[in-house]
């Protein structure tokens, strides 16, 4: 199965700011969005299924961005997700969106979920099932700081276009 997910999408104008700059809280939007297309396209999970036959979702417990260069109006992103961390109740997933031709980074998310049972209102452990799914999709980074792995990538993409 694929570790890095990858997906385009075309920034749409109802999403933009004045200056034709995709809306910092849109930026969310379009990563969580994105996020579940290519879970149900590439591991078979759709959330919302899941969640009406177990009672079990997840819950977004934090975010955290770095908006890099600006996303316009009408233009190609590719969005692309990683599971970077997990836990018996905790996903870590790490987004990036890049200019189409992944030559310009745009911004780079860390956001983190919550398995949550529906009907107690509480936080839950995983199922061996999503287990055994995690451990064969995760791809862990060296850092646990998300201003030090956003430090990295920003020097690798130096190094990338002096090279």
């Amino acid at each position: 199965m694929e570790k890095i997910l990858k997906t385009k999408r075309k920034v749409r104008f109802q999403d933009c700011d004045p200056f034709n700059h995709l809306n910092n809280s849109k930026y969310l939007e379009y990563f969580i969005n994105v996020r579940e297309d290519q879970i149900a396209e590439n591991y078979d999970l759709d959330i919302f299924e899941y969640m009406k036959t177990t009672g079990f979702s997840w819950v977004v417990a934090s975010n955290q961005i770095s908006y890099l260069k600006p996303a316009f109006t009408m233009e190609t992103v590719l969005i692309e997700s990683q599971l970077i961390q997990y836990t018996d109740n905790l996903l870590l997933v790490e987004m990036k969106m890049w200019n189409e031709n992944e030559t310009e980074l745009k911004a780079i998310l860390w956001i983190k979920f919550i398995q949550y049972n529906i009907q107690t209102k509480k936080a839950a452990s995983h199922s061996e099932d999503l287990m055994k799914l995690f451990e064969s999709v995760v791809l862990p980074v060296d850092q646990s700081v998300f201003e030090n792995r956003y430090l990295e990538i920003i020097k690798n993409l130096k190094t990338r276009t002096h090279a």
